[in-house]
């Protein structure tokens, strides 16, 4: 007997996952597919939902009068009475698109109802109240990654923002330059040692750090996760910490008619640009657009001096130099910064010599 030449045999991947939607009129019951949650329609997000959950193709059984809700995917409509593909996932058109549910079921192809999910996913026919979907959608972008302060002040106030704008049709890089401009706009303040003036910095600064999240929120909402969006919020970001390290410096310096303090910040700026730029070079460089741009500092898998640097690298030390700017103070969080951005520069710089040794010797 010849050898089997299946890809199961082969060891070879398989051939990506078909996802039936059905979107006749009798199980759509009262869900409308064209309602539009959080800035795409019922439809429209199931398809892409399902497309970033590993279903190489959706086939969408319905109306003609379905085909303007799917522009802007790949998806094929097909005459209502089409059966599924053998093999094929199959799944009425009324459930709420999330990936989490959708890549399980491309992982083990069947009819929806009779699999087994961690998280069930949402049948809004039986669940027509759209606050509960928006929450579920909202829950799933919170980032086990986010820091304390993140996860206790700053996400929620991201999520309510975000909810609004996605309703308006803002864009995830239209956020992005808005926070970067806000982020920006904080710096001035830095020049003056008065408590009130570094106070309305900090101010700013804090919220440059809320409105921050938002553009990676709308983006995982919409599916309009990019590459450009991606690189434009690390640089923005790092852009934004530039300007209000350089201006505390130089107010620090004017402060008190001493050129030391320069020094300090050529330090920090040095620190700060040369870790955005290490990680760019040995992490963002090549990746591709399949998810977020900026997760890690390392591309590799986490060990436990990248994760201390990842942990190192979050936005909480903001609402320190909040703290210190109510007394006027914020100069001091400059001073630990010319320590600690070389230092974690240097980390950052043995941690791509040792990740790339090991890819050497794998």
């Amino acid at each position: 007997m010849a050898p089997s030449s299946s890809p199961a045999a082969s060891g070879a991947p398989g051939p990506a996952p078909l996802l039936h939607i059905d979107a006749r009129a009798d199980r759509l019951g009262p869900v409308d597919p064209g309602q539009k949650i959080l800035g795409l329609t019922v439809l429209k997000r199931l398809v892409l939902a399902a497309k970033k959950g590993g279903f190489g193709t959706v086939q969408v059984a319905g109306d003609a009068a379905l085909k303007p809700l799917l522009d802007g995917t790949d998806a094929a409509l097909v005459a209502p009475d089409t059966p599924p593909p053998p093999g094929a996932a199959t799944a009425p058109a009324s459930l709420l698109g999330e990936v989490g549910w959708l890549a399980e079921l491309a992982a083990r192809p069947g009819d929806v109802e009779e699999t087994v999910f961690q998280t069930p996913p949402l049948d809004l026919a039986h669940d027509p109240d759209t606050r509960r979907a928006e929450q579920r959608l909202l829950g799933a972008l919170v980032k086990e990654t986010d820091g304390f302060m993140s996860r206790r002040f700053a996400r929620p106030l991201s999520l309510r923002l975000s909810r609004i704008l996605s309703r308006c049709g803002v864009t995830p890089n239209q956020m992005t330059l808005v926070s970067t401009a806000i982020g920006v706009s904080a710096a001035p303040f830095f020049l003056s040692p008065s408590p009130l003036m570094q106070s309305i910095g900090g101010l700013l600064f804090v919220v440059h750090s809320v409105v921050d999240g938002c553009d990676g929120e709308l983006a995982r909402l919409s599916f309009r996760e990019s590459r450009l969006g991606g690189l434009l919020d690390f640089w923005g970001d790092n852009l934004v910490h530039v300007a209000v390290f350089a201006a505390m410096g130089l107010g620090w310096a004017m402060a008190i008619d001493a050129v030391w303090p320069l020094y300090l910040t050529a330090l920090a700026l040095i620190g700060t640009g040369g870790s955005a730029a290490a990680v760019y070079w040995f992490t963002l460089r090549e990746k591709s657009a399949a998810g977020p741009v900026y997760t890690s500092v390392s591309s590799g898998p986490p060990d436990r001096l990248s994760k201390q640097l990842d942990a190192l690298s979050r936005r909480d030390f903001i609402y320190l130099v909040f703290v210190l700017s109510l007394f006027g103070k914020a100069a001091w969080f400059l001073a630990l910064t010319a320590v600690g951005a070389p230092v974690f520069l240097i980390l950052v710089l043995v941690l791509a010599a040792k990740k790339r040794r090991t890819a050497q010797t794998a």
